[in-house]
């Protein structure tokens, strides 16, 4: 029996020994290979004082050694807290702090900003992964692979222990650590598993690096069968055509991605030149994929089948609607029905059911709901719905904050959010604290941050601002200032000055006039 994601590891190793785990480019690594190297960090980390329910930080780029961190970190009851290496240092600091990380793993790429934190955190005692010496507080990723294991006793893992945080963008500019479990997180490997009938035999494309949900697709649903993961680095990601080349050559057969991924490999990553016949599933989620654009690469490879896939990183993922053939129209693609495990409710106002129709609040109730937000107990409460069934025994929903409704094919449909929060290019962002950020600077009085759209049909993230009386500022400078402080997707793409904002009937903000301003240019 597997009871956590330690014991998912074991059996493939035990079942696949010589078999690729996990590839990137020109270096693979078996599951047995794998399965070791990870007892061997996870020796280490215990030597380290690291004790069960501790939060270790993986600070690395897109990497091999991500897999063997992500498996030792759990192996030793430890719970990987994946950090984006790109993130300013004052965030990564918070983080840091927030999750009371004493270890973190990283590779040499990263030694320049490693060697600051150290210098700034009082809560960092171990790094793992440098090969120059840190006053003694380094490991080096050479001295992990000759460790002996004679002696080593893995450590006990209960199936609701913790296994993993993520941290995502915070209404009040305060990053949320969504935690999930392992018992949360090898039922999302058994229903991704599920729902592509996967087996050893798939080769899964992993494009989304490790602090994003997505990814952890290829890191646990693929060791569950057997299957080979291939790693896609920063640098293909980025340019179309070598990522589209890489996609062939590595025969992948279920591909897992933002839309803008697909997009640009449509646009410009000459497609009609490469051979993608291996493809059996393309699955896209985490903002709308535009109709006429999905049309057509499936219109490219007819031979695969198409899944959009929505889900909450609260609750991993949770609906999936399948697509056979090009949509004949450009209606909206449904979310879908909710998958095995997993039920729903839409909810009015008064937390009432709607009838079939009708918009609401959908909240949802499944095995990969998250344990809550770390150290943050009264946002933990507010996220969740529960029906009491008995004295003392609820079932628990998570508020999703998504409008939808149930069209009359039982499939559910988005209508947008019930709050500020936006999915921009996969990326979950509270635009509430964009503009928390930037009312601090103290020359601006009044900010609005806000989605637009232009020429183009890919969405835009802007801000607009009023200054203080007699105040005079760049607005490079402003972004400059935002890149100091949030993460680059959260960076406004365009910084407007206005002098006076246009405001609704209560005296509020008008944010749709200004959308419409900018949009026809007359702002």
């Amino acid at each position: 029996m597997i009871y956590n994601i330690a014991n998912l590891l074991e059996q493939s190793a035990t079942r696949y020994p010589k078999k690729e785990a996990f590839k990137c480019l020109d270096i693979s690594i078996s599951y047995q290979a794998l399965d070791t190297k990870a007892n061997q960090l996870s020796s280490c980390l215990m030597e380290k004082d690291l004790v069960r329910g501790d939060r270790v930080a993986i600070l690395m780029n897109r990497c091999l050694d991500s897999a063997i961190a992500v498996y030792g970190i759990l192996k030793s009851g430890g719970a990987f807290v994946a950090i984006d290496p790109f993130l300013p240092l004052e965030r990564i600091l918070v983080i840091l702090n927030d999750c009371g990380i004493k270890h973190i793993i990283t590779t040499s790429a990263q030694t320049r900003k490693i060697k600051l934190i150290t210098q700034i955190s009082n809560v960092v005692k171990h790094v793992i992964g440098l090969s120059e010496d840190l006053d003694g507080m380094n490991v080096s990723w050479e001295s992990i692979f000759l460790r002996p294991l004679d002696n080593y006793v893995p450590q006990t893992i209960l199936e609701h222990d913790l296994a993993s945080i993520l941290y995502t963008s915070g209404s009040t500019g305060m990053p949320k650590g969504i935690m999930h479990s392992h018992h949360g997180l090898l039922s999302l490997a058994k229903l991704e598993a599920d729902l592509h009938q996967s087996n050893s035999s798939d080769i899964i494309g992993n494009f989304a690096p490790l602090h994003f949900d997505q990814s952890l697709f290829g890191y646990f649903s693929g060791p569950l069968v057997g299957a080979t993961t291939v790693i896609f680095p920063d640098a293909y990601v980025k340019l179309p055509a070598s990522l589209s080349a890489l996609v062939a050559k590595e025969q992948i057969t279920i591909w897992f991605s933002v839309p803008l991924i697909l997009i640009q490999v449509l646009l410009h990553g000459n497609i009609d030149n490469h051979d993608f016949s291996t493809l059996r599933w393309v699955r896209f989620g985490g903002e709308v994929f535009p109709v006429k654009q999905l049309r057509q690469l499936m219109l490219k490879w007819p031979h695969a089948k198409f899944i959009n896939s929505y889900g909450p990183s609260e609750v991993a993922r949770c609906t999936y609607y399948i697509l056979d053939k090009p949509p004949a129209t450009d209606a909206p693609i449904p979310l879908g029905t909710v998958w095995k495990n997993t039920e729903y409710k839409i909810l009015d106002t008064e937390n009432k059911d709607v009838k079939i129709g009708e918009s609401g609040e959908l909240v949802i109730r499944t095995a990969t709901m998250m344990i809550g937000y770390w150290n943050n107990k009264n946002l933990t409460e507010k996220s969740f719905f529960k029906v009491e069934m008995a004295p003392g025994y609820h079932h628990v929903y998570y508020r999703t904050g998504d409008l939808v409704y149930e069209n009359t094919n039982n499939e559910l449909m988005i209508l947008g959010r019930i709050d500020r929060q936006i999915k921009l290019r996969g990326y979950r962002i509270e635009l509430d604290e964009i503009e928390a950020l930037l009312q601090k600077n103290e020359l601006i009085s009044e900010a609005a941050a806000i989605v637009v759209k232009k020429d183009k049909e890919i969405p835009e993230l802007e801000a607009v601002i009023g200054l203080v009386a007699g105040a005079k500022i760049n607005t490079n400078e402003i972004i400059e200032y935002c890149k100091l402080h949030l993460p680059y997707y959260m960076v406004p793409q365009t910084i407007s000055i206005i002098h006076k904002f246009p405001r609704t009937g209560t005296g509020k903000i008008d944010r749709k006039k200004i959308i419409e301003l900018i949009e026809s240019q007359t702002l």
